[in-house]
């Protein structure tokens, strides 16, 4: 292989992994873009996170008894960052909103019906480092345990299939998909379809082409709740 040939399967290499790394917090973009020109985050499923937070952990813990890709380490690094970020912007903007409130909802109350639904940001994050730190414990035990490392993956991947579900659940309920970035779901709907077409290509196993179509049909039923509710903006 030439310089010429060698220079360019490295660029391109190096922008895979760019993308690979960063291409999963794109769609977010035009929705904290939508949320703040909106000043709402009311359109927008706070269990998105949730699922993201949750696959990604699970998958950085599956990483330490069965290495991966790095590019996919990192990915998984910068994923729970934008899910923090995007925790924090949606609850800012609901701050005036649950002031007026009777009741402040926290973590520390353990209420199974305020679940994800707390006050502050502090509370998420107090959720996200208890989860992290009862993962870690359990993998630290059983990383050895060849059972244990391909659940936590198998968790991670089925999990992550789930993403849109609370999307699509939030729309249904409130009959409406305002506040909701369309652009969010149409980079969800391409960066799925590409998945589940390389799945296919590479020969990947069931589980993953299963996931793959799950998601792709989710992102399909969002994209049909925008064209059934009327009073969607844009």
């Amino acid at each position: 292989m030439g310089f010429a040939e060698e220079l360019f399967m490295n660029v391109v290499e190096v922008i895979s992994a760019g993308f690979m790394i960063f291409g999963g917090s794109l769609p977010y973009i035009p929705q904290y873009l939508k949320m703040r020109q909106e000043n709402s985050s009311e359109g927008f499923s706070l269990k998105v996170c949730l699922v993201l937070l949750t696959a990604n952990i699970l998958r950085i813990a599956f990483w330490f008894g069965k290495f991966y890709e790095t590019p996919l380490l990192i990915q998984s690094v910068v994923m729970i960052l934008t899910m923090l970020f995007m925790l924090e912007v949606c609850v800012k903007l609901r701050k005036e909103q649950t002031l007026t409130s009777n009741r402040r909802k926290s973590f520390s109350d353990f209420n199974v019906g305020d679940f994800w639904n707390w006050t502050t940001f502090s509370d998420y994050l107090q959720c996200v480092i208890s989860m992290v730190a009862v993962i870690s414990l359990l993998t630290y035990i059983f990383v050895e345990n060849t059972a244990y490392i391909e659940t936590i993956g198998t968790l991670s991947l089925c999990t992550e299939s789930t993403l849109a579900l609370p999307q699509l659940f939030k729309n249904f309920t409130s009959g409406s998909t305002q506040g909701m970035s369309v652009k969010m779901v149409m980079l969800w709907f391409l960066g799925d379809s590409f998945k589940t077409l390389y799945f296919i290509i590479r020969s990947a196993p069931l589980q993953f082409l299963m996931c793959g179509s799950i998601q792709t049909l989710v992102d399909l039923m969002i994209f049909y709740q925008v064209l059934t509710y009327s009073d969607h903006k844009p």
